[in-house]
């Protein structure tokens, strides 16, 4: 084998065996850096297991604070703070309970809003009754700033704004729906709701911390009576985004099922105004409610009736509603009260105020025989379109007795479907929950029984038990969009208002009013020489709702005889000292009336300086 032979088959042994490869040897430092990045980047074994909570970040911290609306109706007020920023969402009026002689409404206590009146960016409203907005120009006498509402609601703002004598100083701002207006570092979206009065919205609170739903008064109608559906998309694709908390309308919680449309109204009037054909037909129903109105003229027009409004508040609303166009009346349909006599009654349609059997309203003068232009006649045929507020019963009860004496043919609620609810049932109170999906829940709008029954809704629909919370005016909810929670007080109530006095009634005044009302006044009179000390004069005796003197002269010249008695035991010292003479005199007596009748009367000893 010749040279060139040797190395042809020494490649080719070289090329069938297999190559050997040599790993490079890495340093100490090389190595090192190899194994940080591997600890950097760990294996899909080494990242967190599926199911394990992410970290949680806390945010700028957000406090929700109610003033008003939680375990009672009306008087509804809430207060939203972040940081330096404040908002105010409604602010509303209730009525006095029986237990207040005197009061004509109850606003909210303004003391903590007062406290930090700098930080105030504005205050929103959700719709224009009078448990929203009847406390806001008490609100805007202590603290002016802008206010933002639909249009009908400012229209409706404008007329409270006139009555106190702000009309102009105050800056009123009108939103529609799907805008959205900036609070500081909050911001808060109007969104369309159905209720029982035209332009009502929910709220979408843009904070920090998350996005708060505030539904306001609302009902789910597919077939309202001005076409404008709830805005339920909006709460589902806010839902779908991630809603923090949901703070929603309890009023109707202990309700199955839905609430009716209010066009169910409109069909049972037409039935009711062949029923009251060659009759007067006279409607009570809440000055508020601009769609029952519309549907009231509606059938006038049907039937060829003219129609006539009774009761301030109505009439103040419906002219207001004509302005603004939330009310299609045809030409010549309404009347003036004094052309009434021109027509025939059977073709007269009054709406009035008094569904609620309020003493001084419209319904009940007439039914008391107390009205200057209508007197109550068998040719009167009354609807009474309305439900009466808890507390409510028997005034309306009342009304209804003294019309029927009358010989008038009454129709109320439980007869007929006269009256729908605007407030959501619980099957529309799941649907608000099912879209919005909040993590946190607060009902609210309703005394403790119907915040208790939401919240137990809201947990049948999922919501853990820590994460819904029944709140009480003057709460301080604070969240960070990880927990929610009370953390403090701040002051809160009621505030009386009883003419042109604002919160000058308080316990102390109300305690004697019912004093007086319950067990009536005796008066002792006494007249002193200064000089001499001596008694001049009495003591007499002057009683106001305590016994009919003229029947009772022998308990009276008893109680004279005592009072006699008391001073002439008196030392000369006790003459001297008014106030403890006073006391006695009236210990005396209060023990001696006890004895006699078993009641206690308010004494008010009175010493005259001759």
């Amino acid at each position: 084998m010749n040279e060139k032979e040797k190395n042809t088959k020494a490649k080719q042994n070289s090329a069938a065996a297999p190559k050997r490869t040599y790993r490079k040897r890495t340093s100490a430092k090389e190595k090192t850096v190899t194994e940080k990045k591997v600890k950097a980047e760990p294996t899909a074994a080494a990242k967190p297991k599926a199911g394990r909570k992410p970290k949680e970040v806390k945010k700028t911290p957000v406090k929700i604070i109610p003033l008003g609306g939680l375990n009672e109706i009306g008087k509804n007020m809430t207060v939203f703070e972040c940081s330096n920023d404040i908002f105010i969402l409604d602010c509303g009026l209730a009525f006095p309970d029986a237990d207040m002689p005197g009061v004509d409404i109850v606003i909210p206590d303004f003391t903590y809003v007062e406290r930090n009146k700098e930080k105030i960016r504005g205050i929103v409203i959700t719709h224009g009754h009078e448990d929203h907005i009847g406390g806001l120009a008490y609100l805007l006498k202590k603290i002016n700033v802008p206010v933002y509402a639909t249009r009908l609601t400012i229209g409706l703002i404008e007329g409270k704004l006139k009555e106190q004598g702000l009309y102009g100083k105050v800056n009123l701002n009108i939103v529609e729906p799907k805008k959205t207006v900036k609070m500081g570092c909050m911001a808060v979206e109007f969104i369309k709701v159905n209720h029982s009065i035209p332009d009502s919205v929910g709220m979408a609170i843009h904070t920090p911390a998350g996005v708060i739903v505030h539904t306001g008064d609302f009902k789910v109608d597919y077939s309202p009576i001005d076409g404008k559906i709830i805005d339920l998309a909006r709460f589902g694709e806010l839902g779908s985004r991630g809603v923090l908390a949901l703070m929603a309308d309890s009023t109707n919680a202990e309700r199955p099922g839905y609430t009716h449309s209010e066009r169910t109204v409109g069909e049972s009037f037409d039935k009711l105004f062949q029923k009251g054909e060659g009759k007067r037909i006279i409607i009570a129903t809440f000055s508020s409610n601009i769609h029952r109105v519309q549907q009231i003229v509606n059938c006038a027009e049907r039937y060829g009736r003219k129609v006539a409004v009774f009761g301030r508040s109505m009439v103040n609303v419906i002219n207001t509603a004509i302005e603004l166009g939330y009310l299609d009346v045809p030409d010549g349909i309404f009347i003036d009260i004094e052309m009434m006599n021109r027509y025939e009654s059977e073709k007269i349609v009054l709406i009035t105020t008094g569904s609620q059997g309020e003493p001084m309203s419209a319904l009940t003068r007439m039914a008391m025989n107390d009205h200057k232009k209508v007197n109550i006649t068998p040719m009167d045929f009354i609807i009474i379109s309305a439900t009466p507020i808890p507390g409510n019963e028997k005034f309306v009860t009342r009304v209804v007795n003294e019309l029927m004496k009358s010989g008038a043919e009454v129709v109320y609620e439980a007869m007929y479907e006269v009256h729908v609810s605007g407030h959501a049932c619980q099957e529309e109170l799941k649907l608000m929950q099912a879209l919005t999906k909040p993590k946190f829940f607060i009902p609210v709008h309703g005394e403790y029984k119907h915040l208790k029954k939401h919240a137990d809704l809201a947990k049948q629909m999922g919501l853990p038990n820590e994460n819904v919370i029944i709140a009480e005016i003057g709460n301080v909810i604070e969240t960070d969009g990880n927990t929610m929670k009370i953390v403090s007080q701040v002051p809160a109530g009621r505030v009386l208002v009883d003419g042109l006095g604002v919160g000058d009634v308080g316990s102390i005044v109300l305690r004697d009013r019912k004093h007086l009302a319950q067990d009536g006044l005796i008066i002792i009179v006494i007249g002193i020489e200064r000089s001499t000390n001596e008694i001049v004069a009495g003591p007499d005796i002057i009683s106001r709702g305590f016994v009919y003197v003229r029947e009772s002269e022998e308990l009276m010249e008893e109680a004279k005889g005592l009072l006699t008695d008391t001073l002439a035991n008196c030392s000369a010292s006790e003459l001297r000292e008014w106030n403890s003479l006073k006391g006695k005199l009236r210990d005396a007596l209060s023990d001696y009336i006890y004895q006699k009748t078993k009641r206690s009367p308010m004494i008010l000893p009175i010493i005259m300086e001759t």
